[in-house]
């Protein structure tokens, strides 16, 4: 019985020097363990007499029973410990000034489309949406598209499963307007339009914002002077120079290139034109009795122009440093 006694007060001062979890673990070995003091001494109830057997199991049992329990309230302050030395680590002082709280702001492609936006419906157009996931006939053959042309390979645009293609343009949304409003009708439709090219100029996705506008007697000489009229006041200058060259495009004749004055040079900035008969005769529209203008821009060449910037890929890659330039 004293020795149990001297075995449980070793335990215990054990136990009380065991500084981490790892040193407390060693320490239980050396009396709960598989050699352990107290495994010897239950191993040992074997060679006594049937009449001391029970008394002494009883008292080996307990003497077990004082050094779990010490066992676990050395591990229960080390945990302790642990916990708060954490929290003295990790505090706040609350006396300190906050931190100023980070305020997003918008990009700046959303900045030029709503300003593009803006311009235009002070000029009377409405804003249009439609699908990015276009079929053939939307997105190509309402539009004059003949099947041959370069614009339906592979090399140029994006096709889906079930013959569907990421909408190379936004003019299938002119396309579904027109199928479901009769003229007159004057719109803008911007939106994400897909490509096969990727490079410091162009992007396998961008933006585009083309504009119809469709009634009795709408010319070209409209086009011309609604769109020299976006374009000073989209770069606030009066003075800016605009011109209109001759080119070819499916689904407008005539047609025209529009260009800027930019440095010692032209730019062009967008295509335009006349709608072509077929694509009213497309969507039910009588070109004998209605005709318009249609034109698309590239919003992402806008927003280079009016932000100098000249990789277009620095908007797509999220770097707040130059993200941070816009707020």
């Amino acid at each position: 019985m004293i020795e149990l006694d001297r075995i449980v007060a070793e335990a215990q001062a054990d136990f009380a020097a065991a500084l981490d979890p790892a040193s407390l673990e060693n320490a239980k070995a050396k009396y709960l363990g598989k050699t352990g003091a107290i495994t010897e001494h239950m191993k040992a109830l074997a060679k006594l007499g049937a009449a001391e057997r029970p008394a002494a199991g009883a008292r080996v049992n307990y003497i077990k029973a004082l050094i779990e329990e010490a066992l676990a309230k050395r591990r229960d302050a080390l945990a302790n410990d642990r916990l708060e030395g954490q929290l003295a680590a990790e505090s706040l002082d609350v006396s300190l000034p906050g931190r100023g709280s980070g305020v997003g702001t918008l990009h700046p492609i959303t900045r030029t489309m709503q300003r593009i936006e803006t311009l235009f419906h002070s000029l009377g157009f409405t804003v249009a949406d439609g699908p990015e996931i276009e079929d053939d006939f939307h997105n190509f053959t309402a539009l004059n598209t003949p099947e041959d042309h370069p614009a339906r390979s592979m090399h140029d645009t994006f096709y889906v499963d079930g013959g569907m293609v990421l909408r190379t343009h936004t003019s299938p949304i002119q396309v579904r307007y027109m199928e479901t409003h009769p003229p007159p009708i004057k719109i803008i439709a911007p939106g994400r339009v897909y490509r096969v090219d990727s490079d410091a100029t162009h992007s396998p996705m961008f933006h585009q914002v083309e504009g119809l506008w469709i009634d009795e007697q709408v010319s070209f000489a409209d086009l011309k002077g609604v769109f020299t009229e976006f374009l000073r006041r989209f770069f606030e200058r009066d003075d800016l120079k605009v011109r209109f060259r001759p080119s070819f495009f499916p689904f407008t004749e005539p047609s025209a290139e529009i260009d800027i004055s930019y440095g010692d040079g032209w730019l062009e900035i967008s295509g335009a034109g006349q709608v072509h008969p077929n694509v009213l005769r497309a969507v039910g529209i009588d070109p004998e009795r209605y005709q318009g203008f249609a034109f698309g821009m590239g919003p992402d060449r806008l927003a280079m122009l009016r932000y100098g910037v000249d990789d277009i890929r620095l908007f797509y890659e999220n770097d707040l440093r130059f993200l941070r330039q816009f707020a």
